[in-house]
């Protein structure tokens, strides 16, 4: 079965709402291909082996989660940039790119998947005030030390991730959010959590959970955002009858 890019595009604006979100990029069609789907392709970063991967396989749009044109990005059509656009015109391939909410979706974004497969009870925002509602908080059945929730992340992911903190440290709420929200931590301190999960680590936040005494885990953010990205992709497959092929391009970062 197929659809038009047109229908598809709509059903993913009106369910992830793009324009809630101020972002550091556009979310939606950045680069329009032909204009039935059939075959829909679905990645965390539409790197160019990510792009030779799905146009191999036949796909008629690339969903990701970190596409192009971000704020600060130099304009020129050069280069790298060259390539990968070159690409999906060649092919006549769409990108669709969805970055913030598809980390905030309740049910299909990358904080609630992730949260799930870690078996965390609950989905409260992490910071009430923060309108976007990127980032959350929620217990952990029973207490588990933190190595023992480690082992259980570095199981899911398939990475060992980064723990700042005592191994033996029993933890039970769990404040989360994938990628590069590092700088969340404080947020997650106020809300009283026992231990921080986000992909990346900057300097400054071993010595806030050293000083705040909140264990701290670093996954990966390649690692923490694979499982959005696919949950859209098998909606779609089973809304419009699309094929689905989710294509994982590893990333130790």
């Amino acid at each position: 079965m197929s659809v038009k890019l047109d229908e598809l595009l709509a059903f993913l604006d009106a369910t992830l709402e793009p324009d809630r979100f101020r972002d550091y990029c556009p979310n939606g069609l950045q680069v329009e291909g032909r204009p039935v789907v059939g075959r829909i392709a679905t990645g965390v970063t539409a790197n160019q082996a990510l792009l030779d991967a799905a146009i191999e396989w036949g796909a008629d749009a690339i969903l990701v989660h970190h596409g192009y044109f971000w704020k600060g990005e130099s304009a020129p059509v050069v280069g790298m940039k060259r390539r990968r656009l070159g690409a999906l015109l060649k092919a006549d391939v769409s990108l669709l790119a969805y970055h913030l909410p598809l980390d905030a979706h309740p049910e299909l974004g990358n904080n609630a998947c992730l949260g799930q497969l870690l078996g965390i009870e609950g989905l409260d925002p992490l910071d009430p005030q923060d309108r976007q509602g990127v980032g959350n908080i929620g217990s952990l059945p029973e207490p588990v030390s933190a190595a023992r929730f480690c082992s259980q992340v570095a199981a899911l992911t398939g990475q060992k991730p980064l723990l700042i903190g005592e191994d033996d440290r029993l933890v039970r709420r769990v404040a989360w959010c994938t990628g590069a929200a590092q700088s969340y931590i404080d947020a997650a301190v106020a809300a009283g959590a026992d231990l921080f999960l986000t992909g990346e680590v900057s300097e400054p936040t071993v010595h806030t959970a050293r000083e705040e005494g909140i264990q701290f885990v670093a996954a990966g953010h390649h690692a923490t955002e694979r499982y959005g990205v696919q949950a859209v992709g098998e909606r779609l497959a089973e809304l419009f009858g699309l094929e689905h092929r989710f294509i994982d391009v590893p990333n130790p970062v």
